[in-house]
């Protein structure tokens, strides 16, 4: 049996890692891809809670108006939808993350409740640019 150089011995213990460099160029290449990946992420999250707002904006309206046929008035608090079992419950407003719908009254001034609905994170957004910009 033959015993092997020291120079092919030497050879192959230099192939079981990566060099520095190689490391480098991985990591580079990772942090470019990241940098295009991430923000398109981020639009897809907000547009996406989005999406979700105007579903339980039109599933609140439809319930509202099923309200106002079945009952011949308008009901006094979104909570009323959910104990006539209209709704199951009061939805999450994806945008603010809690159940803080903003209830519009009936033009009307004889009747009286929850005519429309929509989203206390316009308003919130609508005061930040107002006291930003006083």
């Amino acid at each position: 049996m033959s015993r092997p150089s020291p120079l092919s011995r030497s050879k192959r213990l230099d192939r079981h890692g990566f060099t520095l460099i190689e490391m480098v160029i991985v990591m580079a290449l990772i942090g470019l891809l990241l940098t295009l990946a991430v923000p398109r992420y981020f639009v897809a999250l907000e547009s996406g809670k989005l999406k979700v707002q105007q579903q339980d904006l039109a599933t609140m309206r439809d319930a509202l108006d099923k309200f106002f046929g079945d009952q011949g008035r308008y009901p006094e608090t979104l909570d009323e939808l959910v104990q006539k079992h209209y709704l199951r419950s009061v939805p999450v407003d994806p945008v603010t993350e809690s159940p803080n719908w903003i209830a519009i009254a009936p033009v009307d001034p004889a009747l009286s409740g929850v005519y429309d609905v929509r989203s206390a994170a316009k308003a919130a957004e609508a005061e930040n640019v107002s006291a930003t910009t006083n």
